[in-house]
């Protein structure tokens, strides 16, 4: 009698410590793979008021505003802005612009490109920003979950 209680204690002993080894072993099997994800470098610009934003009689901040809008217009014509847009609150932050570009260098040089930013209307920040490709609308890369044809 006192054998075969330890034969029982020995056997739940040694289904307890092979419990983790089969649950971990299963949760393995069961849990999805990860995705690998190829990022993408692009340019995040943050605009924000400038030190001259609202100076300067209506006409001249009609005809700032007009070249900003073309400037963005012939980025985003290029290829160069995948984003652009105000904010809607009208605080210091003014919007944002996503840039495709090869560097930093040329990020600010397209941001140097805005009439906007040339009259001190606005000031922008720029940072290389990452993402999964196809995780935001740029006409190289299909859109993410896409299937391909």
């Amino acid at each position: 009698m006192q054998a075969m209680k330890l034969l029982r204690f020995a056997a739940g002993w040694a289904l307890l410590a092979s419990a983790p080894t089969v649950f971990a072993e299963d949760a393995a099997k069961a849990a999805p793979a990860v995705p690998a994800f190829e990022m993408v470098t692009y340019y995040f610009g943050l605009l924000t008021r400038g030190p001259n934003a609202g100076t300067g009689t209506p006409e001249e901040r009609q005809q700032i505003q007009a070249g900003h809008l073309a400037n963005i217009k012939r980025l985003h014509d290029a290829g160069k802005i995948l984003v652009a847009g105000p904010f809607a609150d009208n605080g210091e932050w003014r919007g944002i612009f996503i840039y495709k570009c090869a560097s930093l260098e040329e990020a600010r040089a397209l941001a140097d490109s805005d009439p906007a930013v040339q009259a001190g209307r606005l000031k922008i920040e720029i940072h290389p920003w990452m993402t999964a490709k196809g995780y935001i609308r740029d006409p190289e890369f299909p859109i993410a979950g896409a299937i391909a044809p």
